[in-house]
């Protein structure tokens, strides 16, 4: 603000004063303070103010407007965390992760004068879009891309993919076919390099990558495919609901699960323990995943020298029974 001032030819209460958009002052100082702020890109440090004045307890979240068992259970989980650290969220939805939608709503965070931003950005296209989020905002990526250089806080995909991969090798299966979520996933991504990490290292042959997307209707018609296929024994799906799909157009062409077919899902919804057989899948420890996030948020906003840029968190294989040994 000092700056801004000196470049205004005014006083720092001046420029205060505009700041607040206060009505006792001129109209050209304000066009002149404006100017000058501009000029020198100053944005206030809304995290500062939020510590010392204690007024702004409101974090900004960004994510893609879904149903999905992933996204959602991540939002709720850091909503809880906030709250438990006494700050409200303020959640921005966006119905495609393109740079006009996430520029709107990180413009509207900014308008609320938040502490700090978490971001949900499960696509090359959101952390590209994201580009432009000023550089004195404490902000925290979910899921993002930890070459970026802005903090970020994932699920260990690849390791999951490896033991539900290697869970299945396990049991006497020469290979193992995947079902993959779209492949600009950084979440997918990652499942396919374990899966076919594991099966290259155990010097199995790699099947065609199936893509799909994360439905359970996606699933089904994969599997209609793969259930007429005698040399498929074992699936590992990029999530539980590609897996329900699956196990229907198993059991509609007459092959077991798992007497024939061996099944391996990826979330750990609540319903998988339910679904016939119950399914072995790997769980995602959203709780730890958004409390890491806010541990590197507000590590931001009290300028931590050794807060870290980026926290790995383990998955969990959950065995149940839809693994057998092949037939």
């Amino acid at each position: 603000m000092t700056d801004v001032a000196r470049l205004a030819g005014v006083s720092h209460q001046t420029v205060s004063r505009v700041l607040n958009d206060h009505p006792n002052v001129k109209e050209q100082t304000r066009i002149r303070v404006r100017a000058a702020i501009a000029e020198l890109n100053y944005r206030p440090n809304r995290a500062a103010r939020a510590l010392v004045t204690g007024r702004s307890q409101l974090i900004g979240v960004v994510a893609r407007n879904s149903t999905l068992y992933g996204p959602a259970s991540m939002l709720t989980e850091f909503e809880q965390a906030a709250a438990d650290a006494g700050f409200a969220v303020s959640v921005g939805s966006v119905r495609e992760l393109d740079r006009s939608s996430i520029a709107s709503v990180v413009e509207r965070h900014l308008d609320q004068r938040v502490a700090g931003l978490v971001v949900i950005a499960n696509t090359a296209s959101a952390m590209e879009a994201l580009a432009e989020i000023p550089g004195d905002m404490p902000v925290v990526f979910i899921d993002g891309d930890p070459a970026s250089g802005r903090p970020v806080v994932t699920v260990d995909q690849v390791a999951g993919a490896r033991a539900a991969t290697r869970h299945l090798l396990d049991f006497g299966h020469k290979t193992v076919w995947h079902v993959s979520g779209p492949t600009d996933w950084f979440d997918s991504a990652g499942r396919i390099q374990g899966w076919r990490q594991t099966l290259e290292e155990a010097g199995a042959e790699v099947p065609p990558l199936l893509s799909a997307d994360w439905s359970a209707a996606e699933g089904y018609r994969a599997g209609q495919m793969l259930a007429r296929m005698p040399e498929v024994t074992a699936i590992f799906c990029a999530n539980d609901h590609l897996a329900l799909g699956i196990l229907r157009a198993l059991h509609e062409r007459g092959r077991r699960v798992p007497q024939d077919v061996s099944v391996v899902g990826f979330d750990d919804v609540p319903e998988a323990a339910y679904f016939i057989p119950p399914l072995t899948t790997v769980r995602q420890a959203f709780g730890d995943v958004a409390r890491a996030a806010l541990t590197l948020l507000l590590g931001q906003m009290r300028d931590e020298p050794d807060s870290p840029d980026h926290i790995v968190v383990p998955p969990q294989l959950i065995v149940r029974q839809s693994v057998g040994h092949p037939a």
